[in-house]
């Protein structure tokens, strides 16, 4: 997908003026999300596929709304999004967005001004889908709507990833670990391994959804010190920490100082304690916002884990259980057999809950701020005041990528999942550690 700003269209310059008064007009404070072109060049986006769900997916989501009939899956999860974590996460936090036709010329407008933008190497990755008749019309979060052309704006993007422990009963021996180290601390050592960051995280998700804002700073602290893909800045929606794509640099002396530098417009302290000051800002607007309470009674819905959850996927494809096959634990075999004689119904409801536990795992949090100013002193916003530089804050929380996670990667998740554990084992856990976590008490 490409998000490509309203509040830029102005850069459309082959759009009549006409067309341009009307979309900031009526567009304002909006975002346009394209599906992109196919990496092989192919035209398969102007030909509808029958069904956008495969079948096994049409009984999975068969109460929500028109998925079912759905012929493209950007379609079928913009209705999830509506259907199915709007009323889990508040409709206060989450924009589902709406489609809106467009022609073919418009799209084609779009891509012109998107290639002359980029480098030559990004350019295969900026060519979109021109053989759709619809995009999806979201709320840009990054800015407040009501807002004026020249006030300043700041947003951060996180990605909080897991809140718990996972406590099922179908987690093996081998695999008792997870219910004491967290997935995201696991993770960080298979990316290590992989190579595709250089240094371990302090964060840990947990202080995070502690709910005491002590805790919740540290880890808005960590997630700063150690950016990597999981913590974004922006100003008036332009990126000044992190990175744009794959993983950031850790923030060091340089960077820190220009992250300094850039919050000058918003922050009204000496330098020096700028960033601390926002970094205590976004810990408060978390902490007082409780939306991730909300986020965390949504990733709880998976309660079997996916080392549950896969019996009863292998039950809703109708093939034998692979894993039963290669399992060598003979307690847990029977454990697991109570899944494969369940009722369809309730192997549906378990792997439709992991699935959406998997969208809340893996969703962001943008939280936009911005300074009152004397001359309005009031906001239908929820605000912050900051002592230390006597400003108060408008802020406004919102949940993005919450897209619906594709029933055929059930597979991919557990074998992830075997992959990080073990990865974490090798690196991190003696012989003896691991007998400890395999005691019957923590099983």
């Amino acid at each position: 997908m490409l998000l490509i700003g309203l509040t830029e269209a102005k850069e459309l310059s082959t759009l009549s003026l006409r067309t341009l008064d009307l979309l900031l007009f009526l567009y304002f404070g909006k975002v346009l999300r394209i599906l992109k072109a196919p990496r092989n060049g192919s035209h398969c986006g102007s030909v509808r596929n029958l069904k956008a769900l495969s079948a096994h997916e049409r009984l999975l989501w068969r109460d929500v709304g028109d998925i079912v009939s759905c012929t493209y899956h950007d379609v079928a999860c913009q209705i999830y999004v509506q259907h199915v974590m709007t009323p889990l996460l508040d409709f206060k936090h989450v924009d589902a967005g709406v489609h809106v036709l467009v022609t073919r010329e418009f799209l084609e407008t779009i891509e012109k001004n998107i290639l002359g933008q980029r480098p030559a190497w990004r350019v295969n990755a900026g060519r979109i889908n021109i053989h759709r008749d619809s995009v999806l019309l979201q709320s840009d979060h990054a800015i407040f709507s009501q807002g004026g052309e020249d006030e300043f704006c700041i947003s951060v993007e996180i990605k909080p990833k897991w809140g718990c422990l996972p406590t099922s009963r179908f987690i093996s021996k081998k695999n008792a670990i997870k219910k004491n180290v967290t997935r995201f601390r696991m993770h960080q050592a298979l990316k290590l391994q992989k190579g595709e960051t250089s240094e371990l995280s302090d964060y840990n998700p947990l202080d995070l959804f502690s709910g005491s804002l002590d805790q919740i700073y540290k880890a808005i602290q960590d997630l700063f010190s150690t950016p990597q893909n999981n913590f974004r800045v922006f100003l008036n929606g332009s990126l000044i920490l992190g990175a744009s794509g794959g993983y950031a640099d850790d923030t060091n002396l340089v960077i820190e100082e220009a992250f300094e530098d850039a919050l000058q417009s918003v922050i009204q302290r000496e330098k020096g304690s700028r960033a601390m000051t926002f970094l205590q800002l976004v810990a408060e607007a978390v902490y007082k916002s409780g939306c991730l309470n909300r986020l965390l009674a949504v990733q709880q819905l998976d309660s079997f884990d996916i080392e549950g959850a896969i019996h009863a996927y292998y039950d809703i494809i109708s093939k034998p259980c692979q894993v039963c096959r290669h399992m060598d634990d003979e307690e847990l075999l029977n454990i697991c057999g109570t899944l494969h004689s369940a009722h369809l119904d309730q192997s549906l409801e378990i792997v439709r809950n992991f699935l959406i536990a998997a969208t809340a795992k893996d969703c962001s949090l943008m939280i936009t701020f911005r300074p009152w100013h004397v001359e309005c002193p009031g906001s239908a916003y929820n605000s912050i005041f900051v002592e230390s530089t006597n400003q108060t804050f408008d802020y406004k929380v919102n949940f993005i990528d919450l897209d619906l996670k594709p029933l055929r990667k059930m597979e991919e998740y557990y074998e992830q999942d075997d992959k990080i554990v073990r990865s974490y084992t090798k690196m991190f856990v003696t012989e003896l550690e691991a007998d400890d976590y395999y005691r019957p008490e923590e099983v």
